[in-house]
């Protein structure tokens, strides 16, 4: 089979359309204006049945001709999905950026910006490997199907969950173009969000003996989940389970009185062998062993998409991991190989993805491959090297083609 390459016209535009793409802010529940700048690339460069659906995803599809409905009745064709995601973090501190965060700036072939490598590269590649498909897509036996979902930032899964279980799209593998450089991921940790909450009694703070204070509560349990942290599940792929306190906040009357109540977030990673109710039951030995008054939850993620859809998820993601011998794994590793020339390296990410949902949670054979330097996700200074979104277009276009191959 034909390797697949961009002619200079074809990365001229692809570059152009990233810069678009990286310039237009996209911070989560607010993807509109990105939204609307892919469905116009879609649309000028072919792609069938381009549309957004009721959270505010933007699918597109090239392929053998059929019925695109889910619904349609008509002999089954192969459905490969290429998913990625449309919202970013936000920028924290400006001061900590050399180059404007929607600047796009180009220097030394790396392409610069908040999210560049998370994962607008990942998602332009896409859409322009589908559009190198187009010359062939009479010859395909299925279709490919390129989803841009909203709100993976937050709430990894939310997005891809609509496009399965309410528009009814029934893809038969999954490509994510997370960040990967160029190799070939096979999974991923689970992740749970848990808001622990301390009880004390408030005061004056002149007389704080009248009192008991949350804070200091809450900093035994801390010390405490710092040794928890130590003691979690290993795995010899996927690694080792992970727990952190991300954030701490206090209720009092006013600043000199004792404050009442503490509420901190968790962060915690999970491996193999580890599930929402181990996580719960072992934050909760140490609120007994402490012998202070608490609860932890997992809390519900809520909010109202830029369609006015509203989103409602608990805080819980499962883990994701692939079968090393499963035929997914092998084909995208091929056409890695046949395209770049190269062995790519079979490996896990550190964080969690849609495939939380779309691998674990909905059981569809998921592949993780992506431009970029996973290390580069959420910093200040994100870039991504053109020369690896060219590549990973021409990779997908491949993978695509062997996968829905005549």
């Amino acid at each position: 089979m034909a390797t697949f390459k961009l002619n200079t016209t074809d990365r001229e535009n692809l570059t152009s359309f990233l810069r678009d793409l990286v310039r237009i802010p996209s911070f989560s529940t607010e993807e509109q204006a990105v939204a609307k700048r892919i469905i116009t690339e879609m649309k000028r460069l072919g792609f069938q049945d381009v549309r957004l659906d009721r959270i505010g995803n933007v699918v597109g599809w090239i392929g053998s001709s059929r019925s695109h409905s889910p619904h349609s009745h008509q002999h089954h064709r192969p459905i490969l999905m290429f998913n990625g995601h449309m919202d970013t973090v936000r920028v924290s501190d400006d001061n900590t950026w050399t180059y404007d965060p929607f600047g796009a700036t180009i220097e030394d072939g790396r392409l610069y910006g908040l999210g560049a490598c998370d994962m607008k590269g990942g998602l332009a590649a896409m859409i322009y490997a589908a559009h190198l498909l187009r010359n062939v897509q009479d010859a395909l036996d299925g279709q490919l199907v390129v989803a841009c979902v909203v709100q993976e930032e937050p709430s990894e899964g939310v997005g891809s969950r609509v496009l399965i279980e309410e528009e009814g799209l029934a893809p038969d593998w999954v490509v994510v173009g997370e960040p990967s450089n160029l190799n070939v991921s096979r999974g991923h940790r689970g992740r749970i969000e848990m808001r622990l909450t301390t009880y004390g009694r408030s005061a004056h703070a002149a007389t704080p003996t009248l009192g008991e204070n949350a804070i200091y509560a809450t900093a035994r349990l801390v010390f405490g989940l710092e040794l928890l942290a130590e003691q979690l599940g290993n795995d010899p792929f996927l690694g080792a389970g992970t727990l952190a306190v991300t954030h701490i906040t206090s209720t009092s009357s006013s600043r000199n009185a004792i404050p009442d109540r503490c509420e901190l977030t968790i962060d915690r990673r999970l491996t193999v062998g580890e599930n929402e109710t181990k996580a719960l039951a072992e934050v909760q030995r140490v609120i007994s062993r402490e012998g202070v008054r608490a609860e932890v939850i997992v809390p519900e993620y809520r909010l109202t998409s830029y369609t006015g859809y509203t989103c409602q998820k608990r805080e819980f993601y499962p883990v994701w991991i692939m079968p090393e011998d499963h035929p997914l794994i092998a084909t995208a590793a091929q056409a890695v190989r046949e395209q770049l020339k190269r062995r790519p390296q079979i490996i896990q990410w550190d964080f969690s993805t849609e495939a939380a949902y779309i691998g674990a949670e909905a059981g569809i054979p998921t592949v993780g491959l992506g431009p970029g330097d996973p290390h580069l996700a959420h910093t200040p200074d994100e870039h991504i090297l053109l020369s690896d979104v060219y590549a990973a277009a021409e990779v997908y276009a491949k993978l695509a083609a062997m996968l829905l191959g005549a």
